[in-house]
């Protein structure tokens, strides 16, 4: 009997996420759709929510969101965290809530802004129940508007945004063996979601994918890993650390800070430009939750030097403005 049980989806960006994440934990789990299992209101109750993916752990807790998650195994299984200690560990946070808040509204746009993709995954999702597929994908262009994608012009400049992350990434893969090192982080695993459960499942992104060899053969094999090699220093970033953290400085910061104010002020929307593109966004109360979760690691996890290197990068990515220095 496994240890950890995920209920998900196998389409899901962060059910494949935490999915690739547990392989590379080495632990005993197993994965069980959560739709149609009966078991959803039990599992959605118990983890006071209905997102997915749910945790079930040895302690019969159910737990949901990806990061605490791998904080939990990355204390049970140190030798193996997806968060480095010290300012490393907080670079790799900065990138995973880029990669998990802003990139995730890429796969949306790539899901439900194409027609044929929308038609496959929402039958892939239903269990090939077009009734409920139906339902899937009148939900696919709100959900796109609610994320900022809603429009094609929009949609596009996403899509551009994001090959420019593939390259930086194909790139990097030439000279590391992860994207921020070599060895694995949090990083690895939130840009293998999106890999796994969209650009090579959903028939769209996929006509893409064939420009990125390396990538493509790193994601087919990125739970592998020796023991040996070390994430990159905060002083000496990969590129495609750079690419990322120059990326979230241009488009994630306007919308995390516009986010956090209208949540402040109890809006359900707001419009933030983006991409030169004024545009409208749900107010959503997670990204202010997760850009907390990063100000508590700078504050608690951190010595003076620590410190210090981490301000010194967020002044370097004029990214000072949305994390506490």
């Amino acid at each position: 009997m496994a240890d950890y049980t995920i209920y998900g989806s196998p389409e899901s960006l962060f059910t494949r996420k935490f999915e690739a994440a547990l392989i590379f934990y080495g632990v005993s789990f197993e994965c069980r759709r959560k739709r149609g299992s009966g078991l959803e209101k039990e599992v959605e109750k118990r983890a006071g929510t209905h997102q997915i993916p749910i945790l079930l752990t040895p302690e019969n807790w159910m737990i949901a969101d990806t990061t605490p998650m791998m904080m939990l195994l990355d204390s049970r299984y140190p030798g193996r965290a997806m968060f480095p200690p010290a300012s490393e560990g907080v670079l790799v946070h900065l990138i995973e809530e880029f990669l998990d808040e802003w990139v995730a509204r890429v796969m949306v746009h790539y899901r439900w802004n194409y027609p044929d993709s929308a038609a496959f995954a929402s039958r892939q999702i239903a269990n090939d129940d077009e009734a409920v597929a139906q339902n899937i994908r009148a939900w696919g262009p709100r959900a796109c508007r609610a994320t900022g994608v809603g429009t094609p012009e929009l949609g596009l400049a996403a899509e551009a945004e994001y090959q420019q992350l593939l390259q930086a990434a194909e790139q990097q893969l030439t000279q590391t063996r992860f994207l921020m090192g070599d060895r694995p982080t949090a990083v690895d695993y939130a840009f293998l979601g999106g890999l796994r459960a969209h650009i090579l499942n959903d028939p769209d992104p996929k006509k893409t994918i064939g420009a990125y060899p390396v990538l493509v053969q790193w994601c087919n094999g990125a739970n592998s890993w020796d023991g040996q090699g070390a994430v990159n220093s905060i002083t000496e970033l990969t590129d495609f650390a750079g690419q990322a953290l120059g990326e979230m400085a241009r488009s994630y910061k306007p919308f995390l800070l516009a986010n956090a104010l209208a949540i402040r002020k109890s809006e359900k929307s707001f419009e933030v430009t983006t991409h030169g593109i004024e545009t409208s966004y749900l107010a959503r109360p997670y990204p202010e939750q997760s850009r907390q979760m990063i100000n508590t690691r700078i504050r608690n996890c951190l010595g003076l030097a620590e410190r210090t290197a981490v301000v010194k990068l967020l002044k370097i990515f004029e990214l000072e403005e949305c994390f506490e220095c």
